[in-house]
């Protein structure tokens, strides 16, 4: 299993248009240099008045799928 760390800051107003479709992946870059493309849905629990902010444990199967996100 492949796990990248980031760190994430979405204003509430860029997070709307990520959920409304504007754009369906979000982009970062991995605290080891990586630069990572993911679904935004998987930061939907993590949404709060102030947006998104903090550091996520992003874990990837062998195959590249999406497999899991905790907050660090």
């Amino acid at each position: 299993m492949q796990q990248v760390v980031v760190d994430i800051s979405i204003s509430p107003d860029e997070w709307i248009k990520l959920y409304q479709g504007a754009a369906r992946d979000v982009h970062a870059r991995a605290r080891d240099g990586r630069s990572v493309r993911f679904p935004a849905r998987i930061l939907s629990p993590y949404f709060l008045r102030d947006g998104i902010h903090g550091s996520f444990r992003i874990r990837f199967d062998d195959q590249g799928k999406f497999a899991g996100i905790d907050r660090l």
